[in-house]
């Protein structure tokens, strides 16, 4: 049943002056996932664009159809490249969910789900304890009950998975060059601690103290990208006290994380933390941003792995790195062979693969058929959403390749270890890296 929303109220979180930036050339339709996959206009970013516009005009009630075509977008910013007129949409679609999250009542299922996603997984020891039936099952060698498992494609290898409870410091070898903070999150700490743990090597290493804040949590992505604005002010808050230390730079191993955090000081706009959550955004960097500045030395033995790169939407479109970690991997002698729409989102978005699990597959499989077709060894890729999603969708299509973050392929360079097998192995980890 269709909802009216108050067009005085969307405008709070929709500016008119954001929409009539948008001239409806269509230069974003090719980058769009949805629009590609389902042909409508309404699923493309000028689609939604004109149908928020609707909304805020007061001349279409939020019903379902309209929710449909807002829910359906993965938010991977693909537009926001392509378009020449540099409309926000960033700003249009997230005011857009927050006014539907206030305004308009999802059916008991949905409601159910979404508030599933939001009460687990921003939490690590919920999120643990929600897959150890799964943990249990790949130990015992329960390989065909393991894939029955509900959230069973979320947990990758054995090898990746080996626990690590950082102490609060960890310290440069030889002369320090910097001090930085290492923001750990909530999915990535749980399911790749591995990726924590290389980047903590390679950067004590070269010259760079470590400091692992221990009370923090979610940067609050997952609640931001479904409307959720009180739960993601209440994240932002609690990341911006934990790192109100200074540092030379915070640093991030999931895209996803890493595009949500720079943008805390408009989500703390009008508050008492606004001033330091602009201060702690300042900071955030990519692990690969800030690997490339540092004038690292080649590793002695080069891999010469055949690796295709995956562009994160939310590494190269929502913070515009791109060359980094391409930059990492020829460093560890990589060999990076192309393919195919390199940088289309590959359905992982956030939560997107377990609220719209259909489009998501097809949208992971299409990703996966196109990484296949490029001959490559190792696919490597800088956020756990799409490393879960790419390598769940590489099995299906017949195609199951090691899965890794670039600070992995250059950890594993400098430590010599050019073994594949059906993961890269990890190194010992503890809390000083050997």
């Amino acid at each position: 049943m269709a909802q009216a929303v108050g067009s005085q109220g969307i405008q709070a979180h929709v500016p008119m002056a954001r929409l009539l930036e948008c001239v409806h050339c269509g230069l974003c339709l090719p980058a769009c996932p949805t629009y590609l996959e389902l042909g409508h206009e309404a699923d493309s970013p000028r689609g939604r664009i004109h149908l928020i516009r609707e909304l805020v005009e007061g001349r279409m009630p939020l019903g379902r159809d309209a929710v449909r075509h807002l829910d359906l977008c993965l938010g991977c910013l693909g537009c926001e490249t392509a378009c020449p007129s540099g409309v926000h949409y960033r700003e249009l679609i997230e005011g857009a969910r927050v006014a539907l999250e206030e305004s308009y009542r999802r059916r008991w299922r949905e409601r159910l789900l979404r508030r599933f996603v939001l009460e687990v997984f921003p939490y690590p020891h919920r999120l643990a304890a929600l897959l150890w039936p799964v943990r249990i099952a790949d130990r015992l060698g329960l390989g065909e009950l393991l894939r029955k498992l509900p959230l069973a494609e979320m947990v990758p290898p054995r090898e990746s998975r080996q626990q690590w409870d950082p102490p609060t410091l960890i310290s440069a070898r030889g002369t320090r060059r910097y001090r930085v903070a290492l923001f750990r999150g909530c999915v990535a700490r749980v399911l790749f601690p591995g990726v924590e743990a290389a980047l903590v090597r390679v950067l004590t290493d070269n010259g760079c103290d470590v400091l692992v804040p221990g009370e923090q949590g979610c940067c609050g992505a997952l609640a931001a990208h479904q409307g959720d604005r009180v739960r993601a002010t209440a994240s932002v808050g609690a990341v911006v006290r934990s790192f109100a230390e200074p540092v030379d730079a915070i640093l991030v191993t999931a895209a996803g994380c890493g595009a949500f955090l720079r943008s805390y000081g408009h989500w703390a706009k009008g508050t008492e933390l606004e001033e330091t959550a602009r201060r702690v955004a300042s900071r955030v960097r990519d692990a690969t941003e800030f690997l490339s500045g540092l004038d690292l030395p080649r590793p002695s033995r080069p891999l010469g792995w055949r690796v295709a790169y995956h562009h994160a939407c939310h590494l190269a479109h929502a913070q515009g790195i791109r060359e980094e970690p391409m930059r990492l991997l020829r460093l560890a002698g990589a060999e990076l062979v192309p393919f195919e729409e390199a940088d289309l989102c590959c359905g992982s978005a956030g939560s997107y693969n377990i609220l719209e699990p259909k489009l998501a597959r097809r949208l992971g499989e299409r990703k996966a058929r196109n990484i296949r077709t490029s001959g490559a060894e190792v696919v490597a890729v800088a956020n756990p959403g799409c490393s879960i999603q790419i390598r769940a969708a590489l099995r299906r299509v017949g195609t199951p390749l090691p899965v890794l973050h670039p600070v992995e392929i250059l950890d594993a360079a400098y430590r010599g270890n050019a073994q594949l097998g059906s993961e890269l192995a990890a190194a010992p980890l503890s809390g000083q890296p050997t």
